[in-house]
């Protein structure tokens, strides 16, 4: 007689569930191996391809392949296969230090806003709308031409003007989950609001600001190029932005020097997207569950 095994089967953490929806998701999979190779270059290219970007090598606006320049020179004669290596680690640590000052502003303002509620939840949402009203692109603009069009001022220029989004997501999961009974007994129990606020609520309303993290850091790149573009950015560091903002009076006479490195952002933001998707539906418990 068949005997049937009635031992439960054992629990999978809601880890290896995240991980296994994400590599199921044949998108989210290309996206990260592409994004994974762009951090390699970023970070092992310029050992590969030494030199200094800025050198002129060869004769201005040089189209690809000639003098074997891959991707052809610059209106200055600089290699452009170099400074695309050379810049790809200043737009990727520009793109993940604004999305980290955009988080850690956001985080706060929103984690104060849901927690607390009252006048203290009205002021900081005042203040939240008032932040995304703003023409983000002009408000950035102001603040680099009025501190200097350095790296780090970008940065933070880029950051305080997109942590509206993150304030708001990460408000709205704060009043979700502070209702709920084993914060309520967290809170019958005396835990202080601080260790409330770090360590019971927002390790809990982490995901949804980890899909939108990931997010912002291309949506960074893409502003950072856009400062560029404009003109306003530090001349001395090599980045995709920077490439195209020197190149781009000469976008109708050599369209390469602009289309290279803006192949290069669009290649780099469209992996970030598809991480960014594959994130949100790993950690996302309902669309697990479909």
């Amino acid at each position: 007689m068949t005997q049937i095994d009635d031992t439960p089967a054992k629990a999978r953490s809601p880890f290896s569930e995240a991980f296994e929806m994400f590599r199921r998701n044949h998108a989210a999979v290309i996206g990260l191996v592409i994004l994974l190779t762009i951090i390699i270059i970023a970070l092992i290219g310029p050992m590969l391809y030494p030199g200094d970007p800025f050198d002129m090598v060869w004769v201005p606006l040089s189209p690809p392949g000639e003098e074997g320049y891959l991707f052809g020179t610059d209106y200055l004669g600089r290699d452009m296969l170099s400074l695309l290596i050379h810049g790809a680690k200043v737009s990727l640590t520009v793109g993940v230090s604004a999305a980290f000052v955009t988080v850690i502003i956001g985080i706060t303002v929103g984690a104060l806003a849901g927690f607390y509620r009252g006048w203290v939840e009205e002021a900081l949402m005042r203040l939240t709308e008032f932040f995304q009203v703003l023409p983000t692109l002009l408000f950035s603009m102001v603040i680099v031409s009025l501190f200097g069009a350095s790296l780090p001022m970008i940065t933070l220029a880029i950051g305080l003007v997109s942590w509206p989004a993150v304030a708001r997501i990460t408000r709205a999961e704060f009043m979700r989950i502070r209702e709920l009974e084993y914060v309520t007994a967290a809170r019958a129990g005396g835990v202080k609001n601080n260790k409330l606020i770090f360590s019971v609520i927002l390790p809990n309303a982490l995901p949804p600001i980890i899909v939108q993290a990931a997010l912002m850091v291309g949506s960074a790149i893409l502003f950072e190029a856009g400062l560029s573009f404009l003109g306003l950015t530090d001349p001395n560091v090599a980045s995709w932005g920077q490439i195209i903002g020197s190149n781009r009076e000469y976008i109708l006479d050599a369209s390469f020097a602009v289309t290279v490195p803006g192949v290069a952002i669009f290649i780099t933001v469209m992996a970030i997207s598809l991480v960014g998707d594959g994130l949100n539906d790993a950690l996302n418990p309902k669309l697990r569950q479909r």
